[in-house]
């Protein structure tokens, strides 16, 4: 896939869908973005401006950095992180409301996006966090991903795809 190139979407799990961003997004995603507990380990809360900034500059971006994550209902939850990130690596991650924590969401989101890299050919995934993210670690670790020491302060796992399963 080069790296200018987007993602087949929608994704569908059994229990969400993962699409292209649209401004309408932008009210549902603040309700996110902007609870100190669901940023504690990103950055500060986002205002609503910040939110749609986001969602302009990452979302509705070609190729887009960010897709909006929702239930099977249509309720937007939060968004997946799917972007080149080095070499020929790509990025993986999530952000969910807090409502939604301990469901096994994280871990569906990136089994999905393992198997969209795998089918379009990227080598190699990537997810960042702050050390102190073990709910991130244990995600990363139970999707396959192999701890690669702190960069710049985060935690690097990653994943060779051809060694996955």
């Amino acid at each position: 896939m080069p790296a200018n190139a987007a993602i087949a979407t929608p994704l569908d799990t059994p229990r969400l869908r993962i699409r292209p961003m649209s401004s309408a997004d932008a009210p549902a995603l603040y309700e996110t973005l902007s609870d100190p507990a669901v940023m504690a380990f990103v950055e500060p809360p986002f205002t609503a401006a910040q939110t749609r900034a986001f969602v302009r500059e990452a979302g509705l971006c070609a190729p887009p950095m960010v897709y909006a994550v929702e239930e099977r209902g249509g309720r937007v939850v939060g968004h997946a992180i799917f972007h080149p990130f080095e070499g020929e690596r790509w990025e993986v991650g999530w952000v969910l409301r807090r409502d939604c924590w301990g469901r096994g969401y994280a871990r569906e989101i990136t089994a999905a996006l393992i198997e969209c890299a795998r089918r379009a050919g990227i080598p190699a995934l990537v997810i960042e966090c702050v050390p102190e993210n073990r709910a991130a670690r244990r995600v990363a670790e139970a999707c396959g991903f192999k701890y690669a020491g702190i960069t710049d302060g985060l935690a690097q796992y990653r994943l060779t795809l051809e060694e996955y399963p």
